[in-house]
Formats: structure tokens, sequence, C-alpha cells
């Protein structure tokens, strides 16, 4: 089984609108609702792929209970979110169907209690005790500790469980000296915890910081990864329009079922770069289309880089 963790989970609300222009009222043509979180979009992935999936973190409220109704609907997925006395968040995507851009607006989260912060970790550890892999994702709500990753990094370590950490800001920070197996930032974390906007020698200092590999997501580039075994760069075969909403989780998703799969570097690249090309190609935020990701996946280009001194 593989644990996905989101602290701070979300209803994931999608509008589409013919034009999005400032300052007017807007006739919604469509709306969506599904469970969200990067740790959510990753399991729905990763089950569909064929993987037994747990998800946990936190969830309260009205909102937290219109989520979990909508979790009892995806397949493959179990339900083990701890609950808090806070209300969930609710993400907001306005999708421009005109141009195909996105607009995203994230509200924070709830207060988590120290309580509750001590009763999750327990759910936490018990959790981990049949997991074959977990992954640590998203932001944190108000009242988690900003080195919360980081515990749950050491916790994962001990046990011998293989851990992946997507996160951003200080808790990336503090987690990649927890000595994760993976961490996954974007370019702009990646500026961000090194201070160089050289992708090259930006991953290289994050490993140095502790992440025994780092695959740093280029957005339409793909992806370039320094790992023990070597370093690769991955990039689709074209580029790809659409909502991007999830890509980043639908690449997690490749890496970390490339991971329990025990699959060679190349060929869990390979699947992420794929999987978030489908995942921008798909109609539905957070969805991948899977004729496309069959098509793509054949066509990825994998090249391995020259590992400077």
């Amino acid at each position: 089984m593989i644990l996905t963790v989101t602290l701070n989970t979300a209803l994931d609300i999608t509008y589409r609108v013919r034009e999005l222009r400032p300052h007017t009222s807007h006739r919604v043509d469509e709306m969506t609702e599904r469970p969200g979180g990067k740790g959510l979009n990753l399991a729905r992935v990763l089950a569909a792929l064929g993987h037994e999936v747990t998800v946990t973190g936190f969830v309260g409220g009205v909102t937290g209970r219109a989520l979990r109704g909508l979790l009892t609907r995806t397949p493959d997925v179990v339900d083990a979110l701890v609950p808090v006395s806070g209300s969930t968040r609710r993400t907001i995507a306005v999708a421009d169907t005109t141009t195909g851009d996105t607009t995203q607006l994230n509200e924070p989260g709830p207060e988590i209690t120290p309580a509750e912060w001590a009763d999750f970790q327990e759910a936490y550890e018990v959790l981990l005790r049949s997991s074959s892999a977990v992954a640590l994702c998203g932001s944190l709500p108000p009242g988690v500790p900003v080195g919360a990753y980081a515990q749950l990094v050491r916790t994962a370590r001990a046990l011998a469980i293989p851990v992946l950490l997507d996160t951003s800001g200080e808790p990336l920070r503090r987690g990649i000296a927890a000595r994760p197996d993976i961490v996954k930032p974007n370019a702009d974390e990646l500026a961000e915890l090194t201070g160089s906007h050289d992708p090259s020698q930006a991953t290289r200092d994050a490993r140095r910081r502790g992440a025994h590999a780092v695959v740093a997501s280029l957005g339409a580039e793909g992806l370039l990864a320094r790992t023990p075994e070597g370093d690769w760069r991955a990039a689709p075969p074209r580029p790809v329009r659409g909502n991007p909403t999830g890509a980043g989780d639908s690449a997690v998703a490749g890496l970390l079922s490339g991971l329990v799969e025990k699959l060679p570097w190349p060929e869990r690249l390979a699947r992420a770069v794929a999987l978030s090309a489908a995942t921008v190609l798909a109609p539905t935020a957070g969805e991948f289309d899977r004729p496309a990701y069959e098509e793509l996946l054949a066509r990825i280009s994998v090249t391995p880089q020259t590992t400077a001194a």
C-alpha cells in the first residue's frame, strides 16, 4: 500500500467560463467539485495506475464532509483522514475556455491545535507500518509546526519506508535536511531553496542539503533529475496546452509508482513526464487523459546529463 499525506486537504472547485474578464460578471458553463490537495490528486493517479492507496491528513467542517463524500466515489482509494474541529479549505479554479488559461484562488486551511497534530502523528505512524512508500505533499495548514515534514520524514526513515517530499519554502528547507529519498520541487521552489536560478546547479545544491534524489519540474520543458544512480533530463515530444492543475501531482505519481515498482530512473522519469503532459490535456482538472498518456509514454526523450564537479 502507498500512503499519501495531505495535511492541508481541499475541496477543489473548477468553474469553466467562455472568457475571464476582470470587473465583470460571468456565466459559468460548467462546474466540477473533487477532493483536492496534492496528496489526494496523487492518490487518484496512483489508483488509476493500479496501486493500492491510502490517504491521510486533516479534514473538518461542512467542506470536509463534502470532500469525504466525494472521496467515497474514488475507486481504490482508502480514506484514513484525521478529523479536526476547523473547516477544510476550498480552492477555486476559473478556467477560460477561450485562452486555455486558469486562474487559481486558494484558501489557507483550518487552524490545527497541538492535540490534533499529536493525534495525526500517532495515526501516521500506524499507517506507515503497512506502507510500501509514503508521499508528503503540499502546504501546511495554520497551527502545524514549520518543521512538520522533517519530523514525518524522520518517522518514515526510522521504519525504513521510502519517502517522497513535495512542498516548498521553509517546510521544504527543513524537510530536505531530514534526508527524504526524493524531493520534487519546481524551478521557482528550487531557486528559493538554493538561491540559484540555474536548474543544474540548483539540483546539485539541493542534493547536498540532504535529499537522496532531486527531481526538478521545469514546466513545459519536463524534468531534471539528480540521483545516486545518475543524472537525466526528461522532456515531452511536443508542447502541450490546457489546464495545468494537478500536472505536478501526476508527475509525482509517476516517480512514486516507479520507485515502488523498482523501475530504472529513466523509466520513472518518462512515466512522470507522460502523466504530467496527459494531465494538462485532460478535460477535467486533476485527471489524466489515458490515451494521451499511452501515446506520449513511448515518445518521451530521456537523456543522460554530464555531472559537473
